[in-house]
């Protein structure tokens, strides 16, 4: 009983002291606790308070002057009354009531006045922002220098016409879509599709603590109570877990400013993946060379995740100090935290000499220097190789690869070497790899890939090895994929139905977006198991893809599943409705679900955003030539064809059109344009073949109809039009030819049988 009594006393005594704790808990923390209340952006000056060191470094740094108000501190160019010109405009520069002005032509090429609002970046270029009518704030394409002290012109080599979609007024340079989410913190870009127009918001003008570390409001009610009654909590209550994330989880926090990407939405900081709220470009031709260096402005994600250096697990904090954006170490030391100096910081690795060492600049015949003594005996001169952007702005290649002339003379990528040393040849710098290093290089995915590109008789086993194999980088096994999936004979279904068990939703997304079998019950069960991906990306293109089949037959269960993902698929699409893209993927979602006039409306929005967004146009006219509209029809196909004559998908459709307008001369002529630029489209070569017979040219006839069967050979329809083609000349030998052929890959088909005896019937006995 006496224990008792004093276990009794103790427990009073503990609830007593805990009394007090807990109540100050529950003032601070209550609403952290309530499932519904999200965190709140607080500030970066309120993060100060406890970080003082990581907020130094961050002030001044590239993200704190991502963006900033226009004034006296901020702007770097010269509003003194400077001007400049460019293709007879000249446009000046100066200050009005503390207000920093330009005037410059403007909306349709006209002249005008106008007052630049923000700054945009700081080195080594500076941009202005200038605001326009429904919320928009439009990029000056006249843009300063910061290290010549000078204004230069984005497009120096031509004026780009003001009905252009790169036009500075127009869509194309338009900073709520185009650059606003990776300049600002806590970004909502709020395009609202019905009326054109933004109303775009930010807690912070520039990159500051919380958009890395998200919303912070919880995390600093939880550092604002005393030591003792700070209780234990998970990742201190940030939003993002950036103290224990592993590798590949840090270089996916910077990926969605740092990479070539779509966006689904606003970046909430609370998506379980990357894929949640961007879709990565993969290495599409207009992008990366063949080999997956950097072509055009990529960033850096696609790049570096091709590396070894990511394969092993190295991160971008490895390099970059993650506040202050500087790296870490300066020249080579920064590589040699890793990589032996004894090995790789000597002449014997790079075969170059060092600055200070006597020897001449390496110059051009023109007498210009091209590299200065002591720049090849840096690592990143060989390994980063990398292209100007936006005029000036130099950033180097993260694929980290090796210099590969071979492959330059092979499939006509540049390399490390020829970029010094411009006066010499490809071959010539493979000499001197081969003389350093020895013979054989090792193959390269990007053989893979060109072959691929150029739709190559022997591509398509390579590009299944290469999709299904875990050795290599997940965007070059996707590329390779999506390659694969333009293959005309289907050759790879068992390749895309495989990769839809993939664990990379890069993988399982590609799989879905090219997925086409011949067996609708069978596309529309993997499409329907894929409705129920955890990952969003990967859904919303089954959602699309299950569009595309009339009457699906889906359970009650399924349907559900299917209704949702299309509801995520749609709001996705008219979050980035600014886009001509967003609009022509909407154009065509309308049109597989037999909502013409919601189909018609939004290409006609994707061409009002930009007139040259080609596809949308060709779909307009097909949809309108379904509704019996051939006149609009005609039109549309027209402007395309006159405005891109290399558009041979135009040219085919066109050709189509005019046939069946009983324009058969020039139908003719669009059809042979399609076939001379499409040479693996054996439908076009068919539909050429059967044109030309109609117009008695004979022996063109016969060669379009030869040449489609050779591209598909096991087709039947072309096999009987070449039957019949013969049959018709009274070429009887040539017609059995053919039955043979029909006989020989469809036995069971009467059609080559009865042609047979139809032949022997009338030939002479041998």
């Amino acid at each position: 009983m006496r224990n008792w009594k004093i276990t009794g006393i103790i427990a009073t005594l503990l609830i007593i002291v805990s009394i007090p704790l807990y109540m100050l808990k529950q003032q601070y923390l209550r609403p952290a606790e309530m499932p519904n209340a999200a965190a709140e952006f607080v500030g970066s000056k309120k993060c100060a308070e406890c970080h003082k060191t990581e907020y130094d470094r961050w002030r001044g740094s590239h993200h704190d002057l991502a963006m900033d108000e226009a004034n006296e501190s901020t702007v770097l160019g010269d509003f003194d009354n400077a001007v400049f010109e460019y293709f007879g405009t000249t446009s000046r520069f100066y200050r009005q009531d503390g207000r920093f002005m330009v005037y410059t032509q403007g909306p349709g090429g006209d002249m005008g006045e106008y007052e630049v609002k923000y700054t945009f970046g700081v080195y080594p270029l500076q941009q202005y922002l200038i605001p326009f009518p429904g919320g928009r704030l439009q990029c000056l394409p006249i843009t300063w220098d910061v290290r010549e002290k000078r204004w230069y012109h984005q497009n120096p080599d031509r004026p780009v016409d003001p009905t252009d979609w790169l036009y500075w007024t127009n869509a194309g340079q338009n900073w709520n879509g185009m650059c606003a989410e990776c300049h600002s913190t806590n970004l909502k870009k709020d395009y609202d599709l019905k009326t054109d127009s933004y109303q775009t918001t930010w807690s912070e003008i520039d990159v500051s603590c919380e958009a890395c570390h998200g919303p912070g409001s919880y995390h600093a009610k939880w550092a604002e109570l005393p030591d003792m009654a700070r209780p234990a909590a998970a990742n201190y209550r940030l939003a993002v877990n950036t103290s224990g994330m592993n590798s590949r989880e840090q270089v996916e926090l910077c990926a969605p400013c740092h990479s070539r990407r779509a966006i689904l939405g606003d970046y909430t900081h609370a998506e379980p993946d990357l894929m949640d709220t961007m879709l990565p470009s993969l290495l599409n031709e207009n992008l990366y060379f063949t080999d997956g260096q950097i072509l055009e402005e990529v960033y850096v994600y696609g790049s570096f995740t091709q590396s070894k250096m990511y394969a092993r697990e190295v991160r971008c904090s490895d390099c970059h100090d993650v506040h202050s954006v500087k790296t870490i170490e300066k020249g080579n030391a920064l590589c040699l935290q890793c990589h032996r100096a004894d090995v790789y910081d000597t002449r014997d690795h790079h075969f170059h000499k060092y600055s200070g060492e006597k020897g001449e600049p390496i110059r051009a015949e023109n007498g210009e220097v091209l590299f200065a003594v002591g720049t090849g005996a840096e690592c990143v001169q060989c390994h980063m190789p990398g292209r100007n952007y936006m005029g000036i702005d130099y950033r180097p290649d993260h694929s980290f690869r090796i210099p590969r002339p071979d492959l330059s003379i092979e499939l006509g990528v540049p390399n490390a070497c020829n970029r010094c040393h411009q006066d010499k040849s490809a071959k010539w710098a493979d000499d001197h790899i081969t003389k350093w290093y020895g013979p054989g290089r090792r193959g390269h995915y990007g053989v893979v890939i060109a072959e691929g590109r150029r739709r190559a008789a022997k591509a398509t086993d390579r590009l299944r090895q290469l999709a299904a194999d875990r050795l290599y980088p997940v965007i070059v096994r996707a590329t390779a994929l999506s390659l694969l999936g333009t293959d005309v004979n289907g050759a790879g279904g068992p390749a895309m139905e495989l990769a839809l068990l993939d664990d990379e939703a890069l993988i399982r997304r590609t799989a879905v977006d090219r997925l086409n079998t011949a067996n609708r019950a069978k596309q529309t069960k993997l499409l329907a198991a894929m409705l129920y991906d955890p990952v969003k990306a990967v859904r919303i293109e089954a959602a699309r893809r299950m569009a595309e089949i009339p009457d699906p037959g889906l359970d009650e269960q399924e349907l559900a599943r299917y209704q949702a993902a299309l509801g995520e698929y749609v709001a996705a699409m008219e979050y980035s409705g600014d886009f001509a893209f967003a609009r022509y993927n909407l154009g065509n979602l309308y049109t597989n679900l037999k909502q013409p006039q919601l189909a018609i409306d939004h290409f006609q929005a994707a061409i009002r955003i930009d007139g040259q967004f080609y596809p949308a146009k060709v779909n307009l006219a097909m949809l309108l030539n379904q509704l019996g509209r051939k006149g609009e029809t005609e039109k549309l196909l027209r402007e395309v064809v006159a405005a891109q004559p290399d558009l041979h998908e135009a040219q085919y459709s066109l050709g189509l059109l005019l046939a069946e307008l009983k324009a058969y001369e020039e139908a003719a002529d669009h059809l042979e344009i399609a076939a001379g630029g499409m040479p693996h489209r054996s439908r076009v070569r068919y539909n050429l073949g059967l044109l030309l017979q109609q117009l008695n040219r004979k022996t063109e006839a016969e060669a379009a109809l030869l040449a489609a069967i050779e591209i598909e050979p096991d087709n039947l329809d072309y096999l009987y039009a070449a039957a019949d083609h013969y049959l018709k000349r009274g070429l009887l030998a040539k017609a059995r030819d053919i039955a043979l052929q029909m006989i020989d890959r469809h036995p069971n088909q009467a059609i080559g049988h009865d042609i047979l005896k139809f032949v022997n019937d009338r030939l002479p006995a041998n």
